[in-house]
């Protein structure tokens, strides 16, 4: 058994022209951030962050949870941007996921954490994700250990600055800026990688 080790990338991220501002100057409406010329909507944000406080409402630790992340659309934000730079450093190193990949990651985790349910009360805790959020969490932390096998541990800044770069992250004021020497939203706490346990993986070809 072991744990994934906390990790933030820090890269000199470039961002684009603004494409949140209107001619008036005001953030487009509905808008929370535009990445890779796409709209992360305020709708699909809430709804995000509607999915997470109804499950830490579900938990007998309720008021410990939801006191822990008081700004919840920005840590949220920060995630669902964060997924679009690790989607693009993928592409741009050719690495591609199966579906059955996935899956396997997925019953490693809920195995090393005692079962689904466990599991799912653990990364609600520790990453502020509803259970239908869970897949796109594995995933990531499934690119990012494939991205650390292919540049080397802690050799992805270079990579991430050039993924941010083509992505022209813009993100609404009301959510905060983009800091491009932290790869986060402002003040939020999202993490590339959260400490989770897992079974150790086989060497490969065993």
């Amino acid at each position: 058994m072991h744990r994934r080790t906390a990790l933030s990338v820090s890269a000199a991220l470039l961002v684009a022209a603004p494409l949140l501002s209107a001619c008036s100057g005001q953030a487009r409406p509905g808008t929370a951030a535009v990445v890779g010329g796409e709209r992360i909507t305020t709708s699909a944000l809430q709804a995000q962050v509607n999915d997470v406080r109804t499950a830490q409402n579900r938990s007998e630790h309720s008021a410990e949870l939801i006191a822990a992340i008081p700004q919840l659309d920005r840590v949220k934000l920060g995630a669902m941007i964060q997924s679009r730079i690790l989607d693009r450093m993928a592409e741009d190193a050719g690495i591609a996921l199966t579906p059955k990949e996935l899956q396997e990651e997925r019953k490693a985790y809920d195995q090393g954490n005692g079962g689904t349910e466990a599991f799912e009360a653990t990364i609600l805790q520790k990453a502020a994700m509803a259970p239908d959020q869970i897949d796109r969490w594995v995933r990531d932390q499934v690119l990012f250990t494939k991205l650390n096998a292919k540049y080397g541990e802690g050799k992805l800044s270079e990579p991430a600055s050039k993924a941010a770069s083509g992505l022209g992250i813009e993100v609404n004021p009301r959510y905060g800026a983009w800091d491009a020497q932290k790869v986060g939203l402002g003040e939020a706490k999202t993490s590339w990688i959260t400490q989770v346990t897992r079974p150790e993986q086989p060497p490969a070809g065993a």
